[in-house]
């Protein structure tokens, strides 16, 4: 059987667009941090290496399952934490810094995601290697929303985000946030892309 994020994970991954209320479970990820424009070509490096690891940990639970329910796994979609990057009011985005992420299904474990990582790094060399990690990250409760359409339209989401965490009586407890890119950017037009804003909240 096939385990699908999809539908195992309904509460991290089917947001609406409506705003909503979640308790984000701790979760597994493999990561890299980064500095800078995401427009520019260091973060889609830095993407590569994660995808590039994802599937090869994928490979290698095919190859040796360490569950009884599931024999494969479909790749969890990129997400990302970041800084608000503000200044004076604005955004600026050669001032960002984030974390950019893959969720692992809770039976990856990082023995297999590094015997993974050394097979990897063997076939395909890249000086990045040197800086992922295999870590575990808890939200807990957090305000999150399904925004569509470009990432230059997020504030208006985020407006609506910020109104539902008032009139619910929570507080924003971090500038960072976390977006979860549901959409292929370089397959879906940005009207139409979908993407999960999420911040904590208590």
């Amino acid at each position: 059987m096939k385990y699908e994020w999809r539908k195992q994970k309904k509460t991290e991954y089917g947001a609406k667009t409506s705003p909503s209320l979640v308790n984000i479970l701790p979760t597994n990820y493999i990561l890299i941090d980064g500095k800078g424009n995401p427009n520019e070509a260091d973060f889609s490096n830095r993407v590569s290496v994660l995808y590039a690891w994802a599937y090869a940990i994928k490979k290698a639970y095919k190859e040796a399952p360490l569950s009884d329910a599931f024999d494969d796994f479909t790749v969890f979609p990129l997400e990302g934490v970041w800084s608000n990057g503000m200044e004076d009011g604005k955004l600026v985005k050669d001032h960002l810094a984030y974390t950019i992420m893959i969720a692992q299904p809770d039976f990856v474990d990082e023995k297999l995601a590094q015997a993974a990582l050394a097979r990897v790094k063997e076939k395909k060399p890249d000086p990045l290697w040197e800086n992922v990690q295999f870590g575990t990250m808890a939200d807990g409760p957090c305000v999150q929303v399904l925004h569509v359409g470009s990432y230059d339209d997020e504030p208006a989401s985020f407006a609506k985000m910020d109104a539902f965490t008032r009139e619910n009586h929570l507080e924003r407890t971090q500038a960072a946030h976390r977006e979860i890119y549901l959409s292929n950017a370089n397959r879906v037009e940005p009207a139409k892309r979908k993407t999960i804003l999420r911040y904590a909240v208590k």
